[in-house]
């Protein structure tokens, strides 16, 4: 198995792991989404878990899955589904009013009607099937919330170059955005996700 990031630090704790727990059949490396695999038609099925929305060009990224399987090959995406049902959404317009061009402005893009599915049929795959999902978010605590959006989540990087002042009012508008979700000293956000699937010819 091969797993792949362009995160240089992703793959490092990845690897890290891999080598705590001693597994022999699995390696990292860094690699662009878009970019093709080395070895083409080798891979018996390819996952790409909540990734495709931060690739710039995703039907790239869905045709280099695609050469990489085998004849008869699966591969299974997740993405965000409709903006107006991820209870987070609001974090990029109030990252976007402190910054002079849009963050991930098409986020949600694959998410929107049968989108996934079009690009996966784009790509060549087959028997494509999409299945819409609804569930929550938990998080324990406001700093939990507002770590997982502006640490760990697709602002990260504009969030990160702001002073402390701004950083500090980005996270009291993003919980008061998120305010109705509120459950007791935690947060229970609703999330859409949308999941595809595709087969390569036999």
């Amino acid at each position: 198995m091969v797993g792949d990031d362009i995160s240089e630090e992703m793959i490092r704790r990845a690897e890290s792991l891999r080598l705590e727990r001693g597994l022999k059949n699995l390696r990292f490396v860094r690699r662009d989404a878009e970019t093709p695999v080395d070895a083409e038609h080798v891979f018996d099925a390819a996952l790409c878990s909540l990734g495709l929305m931060y690739v710039p060009q995703p039907e790239r990224a869905l045709s280099a899955m695609f050469d990489a399987l085998r004849p008869g090959g699966r591969a299974v995406a997740a993405v965000w589904g409709q903006r107006g049902r991820c209870g987070w959404a609001e974090v990029f317009p109030i990252i976007d009013a402190r910054v002079k061009s849009e963050v991930c402005p098409l986020f949600f893009r694959l998410g929107t009607g049968a989108a996934l599915e079009g690009s996966f049929r784009t790509a060549g795959f087959t028997n494509v099937t999409s299945e819409r999902l609804s569930c929550g978010v938990t998080f324990e605590s406001a700093e939990q919330a507002c770590g997982a959006a502006m640490i760990g989540g697709p602002v990260a990087l504009a969030y990160a170059r702001f002073d402390i002042a701004t950083q500090e009012a980005v996270c009291a508008e993003y919980l008061t955005s998120i305010e109705a979700f509120r459950a007791g000293a935690g947060y229970e956000i609703p999330g859409e996700f949308v999941i595809t699937s595709g087969v390569t010819l036999a």
